[in-house]
């Protein structure tokens, strides 16, 4: 347990930062989810929507530091490699 008024400040920001990367992270898995469900459903046109989507939040995922530049790059990459095998 934290002994310093700055130890536990520093705790409580973590939990704060914790909640708010947590609901974040989930969005954006979400977001990935629906682009390959309209993949596999061979639905195109929402496919390329969600896949729009799908990289505005990933980049900005990356760009906050929920995520890895190059890990942002590899999904964005994969999903459409899916995508164009999709056409």
């Amino acid at each position: 347990m934290a002994n310093t008024a700055q130890a536990r400040k520093r705790a409580r920001q973590n939990d704060a930062h914790r909640l708010h990367n947590t609901s974040r992270r989930s969005t954006m898995r979400t977001h990935v989810k629906k682009v390959l469900k309209a993949v596999e459903a061979g639905d195109k046109t929402v496919a390329q929507a969600s896949y729009q989507e799908a990289v505005s939040i990933i980049d900005r995922s990356a760009k906050s530091g929920l995520m890895h530049k190059n890990t942002a790059a590899r999904t964005k990459s994969r999903l459409n490699a899916r995508l164009k095998a999709l056409a």
